[in-house]
C-alpha cells in the first residue's frame, strides 16, 4: 500500500484568511518544526532517483544583499561558506547522513491472513448478498481481515466463478459511507488514488487538498503507475487534467509533484541543506515579494530527509520555522500547497492525524486515510493521534461514525492505543 488531504480540519484549529489549509498552518506551524525531530528517519529503505535528472552541482548563496534587502543572518557558529569543490547534491564522495534509515519493521495496522484464498473468499461475499437481506457481519469480517494484495484478486474471482460483477453486486446491496468504504478496499491502490485525483479535478470544484495529500505523500513509483493509470482510465494525463484546472504557482506546483522524479534518497548532505535553507530565506523574507519558483524546486525535488534538515538549518538561521516564512510571503492555494508539501515532507503522520475523526469529518477523507494509510504507517499513525489529542484513534472513529461503517473503520485501525 502507498507510502501522505486536507478538507478535514479539527474543530480546535484556529480560523484564516485563506483556503482549506490554512486552519491546519496556524494549528500545526510550530509542532512540525520544533516539536518533531528533524532528523526521524522517513522510513523505509533507500531509494535510488529512477528516471529522474541528472545531479546538480551544489550552489552557494549568490553573493550579498542586493540594495534594500538585509543581510543574511548568522548561524550561531557563523554561515556555511559556499564550497566549489563540494560534492554535487547526490553524487561524488558520500554524502554526510544526520541518521541513518532505520528499518522499524511492519507498521501497518492490516497484515496478510494466513491461507487466503480468493476462490473461497468470494462464495464467502456471495452467500452474504445472496437472498433476502445482507449479511453485512460476514463483509466486514472477510474484508477487514485481508490485505489489499489479497482483496484485490476477489473482484476476478467473483466474475470467474459466478459471471458477475463484485463492484456492482456491492453497491446494489450496501449503501452510504459503508458501500464507498468497501469499494475502495477493493481497489489496488493506484486505481483507487488516481479516481480520488479525478473526483477532485472533475468534482464540485477543485479539492486542492486531496490533490496536495496523494502527490505528496506518494513515492515516485506509486506516481508514475497513478499517472499510467489515470491516462487509461480518462483519456488524458493528469499533468494536463491538472493544467487545466488550476494556475499559477499552484499549478506549477501540482505539475512538478505529479512527475514522480523527486530526490529519494535517505542520507542528507548537510552542507548542501545549508544551501538550501539559505536559498529559501534569500527568495523570500530577504526580498521584496517573493521567489516561488525557488521555493517550488526545493520543496519538489528534494527528499524528505533532506527538507527535514533544510527547515532545521532555516530556522537556526533566521530565528522563524518555513511554515510561518511561507504564511508571511504567500497567500491562497499556492500558500496552502507549499505549506502542506513542506509539513508533508517533514513530518506527515501528524497530519494524517488530523484529518481523521473530529468535528467536520468528511467521509471521503476519512476513507482515503484509513484505506491508503492501514497497511502503511497506520500505527504510527496511531501513536501521534493519541499523543496530540489525549485519546486513541480507536475511540475517535468509534465515536464519530456509526453502524457497519464503524465496524469495517475500526477493523482498518486496527486496534485502541
Amino acid at each position: 500500500m502507498y507510502g501522505v488531504c486536507y478538507h478535514v480540519i479539527m474543530s480546535q484549529m484556529a480560523p484564516h484568511s485563506y483556503g482549506p489549509w490554512s486552519k491546519v498552518v496556524h494549528y500545526l506551524g510550530n509542532r512540525l518544526i520544533t516539536s518533531f525531530s528533524p532528523f526521524q528517519p522517513g522510513g523505509g529503505m533507500p531509494q535510488g532517483y529512477p528516471g529522474g535528472p541528472a545531479p546538480c552541482p551544489p550552489q552557494g548563496y549568490p553573493g550579498g544583499p542586493a540594495p534594500g534587502q538585509q543581510p543574511m543572518p548568522g548561524y550561531p557558529g557563523g554561515a556555511p561558506a559556499p564550497n566549489p569543490s563540494m560534492p554535487g547534491y547526490g553524487g561524488g564522495a558520500p554524502a554526510t547522513p544526520h541518521s541513518p534509515a532505520i528499518n522499524r519493521g511492519y507498521r501497518g495496522a492490516i497484515k496478510d491472513h494466513p491461507g487466503a484464498d480468493p476462490l473461497r473468499d468470494v462464495e464467502v461475499l456471495r452467500k452474504a448478498m445472496k437472498g433476502f437481506g445482507t449479511d453485512e457481519s460476514a463483509i466486514i469480517e472477510l474484508l477487514g481481515s485481508r490485505t489489499s494484495k489479497q482483496r484485490v484478486p476477489m473482484v476476478a474471482a467473483y466474475k470467474t466463478t459466478y459471471g458477475k460483477d463484485l463492484f456492482h453486486d456491492l453497491k446494489s446491496e450496501l449503501t452510504g459511507s459503508f458501500e464507498k468504504l468497501a469499494i475502495a478496499m477493493l481497489q489496488t491502490p493506484a486505481k483507487f488514488d488516481a479516481s480520488e485525483l479525478k473526483e477532485a479535478i472533475s468534482g464540485a470544484g477543485t479539492d486542492e487538498a486531496c490533490l496536495i495529500e496523494i502527490l505528496s505523500s506518494r513515492s515516485n513509483a506509486e506516481i508514475r503507475e497513478i499517472n499510467q493509470i489515470y491516462k487509461h482510465e480518462y483519456g488524458k494525463t493528469l499533468e494536463d487534467s491538472i493544467s487545466n484546472d488550476t494556475s499559477g504557482h499552484f499549478r506549477r506546483l501540482l505539475v512538478s509533484l505529479c512527475q514522480g522524479n523527486r530526490d529519494e534518497r535517505e542520507q542528507v548532505d548537510i552542507n548542501m541543506a545549508k544551501q538550501d535553507a539559505q536559498k529559501l530565506y534569500a527568495a523570500g523574507e530577504n526580498k521584496v515579494g517573493t521567489d516561488e519558483s525557488q521555493f517550488n524546486a526545493i520543496l519538489c525535488a528534494r527528499s524528505k530527509p533532506h527538507l527535514r534538515a533544510v527547515f532545521h538549518e532555516y530556522q537556526q538561521m533566521c530565528g522563524r520555522d518555513i511554515v510561518k516564512s511561507i504564511c508571511r510571503e504567500m497567500s491562497g492555494d499556492v500558500e496552502d500547497g507549499m505549506v502542506a508539501v513542506g509539513k508533508f515532507r517533514n513530518n506527515h503522520l501528524a497530519l494524517f492525524g488530523s484529518e481523521i475523526p473530529g468535528a467536520g469529518t468528511k467521509d471521503r477523507t476519512l476513507i482515503r486515510v484509513m484505506v491508503t494509510r492501514s497497511e502503511v504507517d497506520m500505527l504510527d499513525i496511531r501513536q501521534v493521534y493519541q499523543q496530540t489529542y489525549g485519546k486513541s484513534l480507536y475511540t475517535a472513529i468509534s465515536g464519530d461514525t456509526s453502524g457497519d461503517y464503524k465496524k469495517m473503520l475500526l477493523k482498518l485501525c486496527g486496534g485502541s492505543d
